[in-house]
């Protein structure tokens, strides 16, 4: 993951429900890391939306080796449905000269073995939209078709200055460059923060598209982005409206319950050897504070519209508490 940020454009942008590529339950297969803020979108969405049997989920090792994302937390150390040991591998199976970066999330075919597509900012939207026949009962809508103009310039402000901004600044090589993308990061955080202020979520009184793609970077800010990529004018439990906010949704079924700090802590730190070459992990910051109340239910706002909470996690998707 180390090359995510500034992304190029994805190779694979394939559809589900495209003719190639028609819906159907069980055909496919999304990969992901844990430790990542762009497959962790995907792992959100799927999630609210209730699409746990409909779409099964692999999930790699937070630990790349030269050949990226492996599959060593799986038994043999190859995806039990896949039968690959490396994602690469289903790359490869598309387009078998294909030498470039291999990135989560993937939607992989399962009887062919071919990536469809690694078009991260579009996966979530394709499961909001296309996946719609396989939504649960009582599934959220997520991108409201009144509000998508709104959500859309919401999360072009965000992608630039935030989601991105954060490793625009860690892997700067030039002062003035860092110096730049970081003070933009942290006046975008300070316009999030009054916006924050007297409404509940980002667009309209629900939960929607663009308070999954800020929560990813968010709930990752203190635990690595601050020290780990320079992000350090604040932490986000300096801001009253961000840090409520965080933990209003990680405490919203859907949210915390995919995330995995020691995934994304071993993976920053253990990964990125050019920006922390001991590979040292830090054993901060203090994780129950996430579960400490928030108060926004004072905002008002309904967090699924007139849709249900997800139910429990599925089996074998579970994550560790915090504490």
């Amino acid at each position: 993951m180390s090359k995510d940020f500034e992304r190029a454009p994805n190779h694979f942008t394939d559809r589900i429900g495209d003719p190639a590529w028609p819906l159907e339950a069980g055909r496919y297969r999304l990969v992901v890391s844990r430790a990542c803020p762009w497959a962790s979108r995907a792992v959100i969405v799927r999630r609210l939306l209730g699409l746990e049997t409909a779409l099964s989920m692999a999930v790699t090792d937070p630990i790349q080796d030269e050949k990226s994302w492996r599959f060593t937390l799986d038994p043999d150390g190859r995806d039990p449905v896949l039968g690959i040991e490396y994602l690469g591998e289903a790359y490869r199976a598309r387009e078998p000269s294909y030498d470039g970066g291999i990135s989560v999330p993937a939607i992989v075919d399962v009887p062919s073995g071919k990536l469809v597509t690694n078009d991260y900012p579009e996966i979530t939207l394709n499961l909001e939209t296309e996946w719609a026949p396989l939504h649960r009962d009582g599934a959220p809508d997520l991108y409201p078709e009144p509000l998508r103009a709104e959500i859309d310039a919401v999360n072009e402000d965000v992608f630039r200055d935030v989601n991105n901004g954060v490793y625009a600044a860690g892997f700067a090589t030039r002062q003035r460059a860092y110096e730049r993308v970081a003070n933009r990061l942290f006046e975008r955080l300070d316009a999030l923060e009054e916006r924050l202020t007297t409404r509940r979520y980002l667009v309209g009184d629900t939960i929607t598209e663009a308070d999954v793609r800020l929560f990813v970077t968010l709930v990752r800010f203190d635990a690595v982005y601050h020290g780990h990529f320079k992000c350090n004018r604040r932490k986000i439990t300096e801001y009253p409206a961000l840090w409520a906010y965080s933990r209003d949704l990680f405490q919203t079924p859907g949210f915390g319950d995919t995330v995995n700090f020691d995934h994304i802590t071993r993976h920053y730190y253990e990964v990125h050897r050019n920006i922390n070459p001991t590979g040292i992990v830090p054993i901060g910051p203090e994780l129950g504070l996430w579960s400490t109340a928030h108060g926004r239910e004072e905002l008002g706002g309904r967090p699924f519209g007139d849709g249900t909470p997800p139910g429990p996690v599925a089996a074998g998707e579970e994550v560790p508490a915090v504490r």
